[in-house]
């Protein structure tokens, strides 16, 4: 227990799934969290659970992508709980399908929740860590942003986009001598509401929604989907000092998928 105290956070798409877990994992160690997402319900509901347990947490509504709301977020944050050390920007979409038949609409808006909202995350972060005494950045990006995947290419664009973002921002601090850390997280397939969300067409021809152990089972090496929580251990140790020799790098928590594909020669 805590491992961050005293420490304040943001975590952006925090009202469920990975960000949900970050904010209470990071809660619990002891970080004053503001969570922020468009989901007011959950994001409320969350809230109310961290208090209960004696964190203490703050949702704001949030849309990513817009620059004012970004300054006032940081701004709020820096009011209520005096400073910024820690951004977790997790907020992201998904949007399945061939590029060929991908609107430019819908290619716009998966770049501009997925990189501008994580540019001005950190473009506005930067400063109030700075003043704070420095901090961590964590970039969710994915294993799509470490491979190619067919029908996802529009999604592995931006999280291509994300890991390298992390590593220059990483290098323009370590220049800066500021204390700021810039790392990025890549999930591999973890059993979170977003599957929920995205159509199965590309996959068999279903209209259902995408089940996530069944995709796993087939996918990854450990046979398993991951859960929330093992992704906020991992966000944990990169906001800690536990991590504090530890930035422009990738830290990758995938069941095994990037590292190939499961041999069938037994052990001897």
């Amino acid at each position: 227990m805590g491992q961050v105290q005293g420490k304040i956070a943001i975590v952006t798409g925090g009202a469920s799934g990975i960000g949900a877990a970050c904010a209470e994992m990071l809660a619990r160690e002891g970080a004053r969290v503001v969570l922020t997402d468009l989901d007011d319900a959950r994001g409320e509901a969350l809230v109310e659970r961290i208090r209960a347990k004696g964190g203490e947490a703050l949702y704001l509504h949030q849309d990513v992508t817009e620059e004012t709301r970004w300054q006032e977020v940081v701004g709020e944050a820096v009011r209520r709980f005096g400073g910024l050390h820690i951004l977790v920007s997790n907020a992201g979409i998904g949007i399945m399908g061939l590029t060929v038949d991908m609107s430019l609409a819908d290619w716009r808006r998966q770049m501009a929740v997925n990189v501008d909202g994580v540019f001005l995350s950190v473009k506005h972060s930067i400063p109030a860590m700075r003043r704070s005494g420095g901090g961590s950045i964590i970039l969710m990006s994915s294993v799509a942003g470490l491979r190619g995947s067919a029908g996802l290419a529009g999604y592995s664009a931006t999280k291509g986009a994300v890991r390298l973002f992390a590593k220059s921002v990483a290098l323009e601090c370590a220049g800066a001598r500021d204390g700021i850390r810039v790392n990025s997280v890549h999930p591999g397939i973890i059993e979170t509401p977003i599957w929920e969300k995205l159509p199965a067409g590309l996959a068999g021809g279903r209209n259902a929604p995408i089940d996530a152990k069944q995709l796993a089972a087939a996918g990854v090496p450990l046979g398993v989907a991951g859960q929330a929580q093992d992704i906020a251990d991992g966000v944990l140790f990169l906001a800690s000092d536990a991590s504090r020799h530890m930035t422009g790098s990738e830290l990758v928590i995938d069941g095994g998928m990037t590292a190939g594909r499961p041999g069938s020669i037994a052990a001897r």
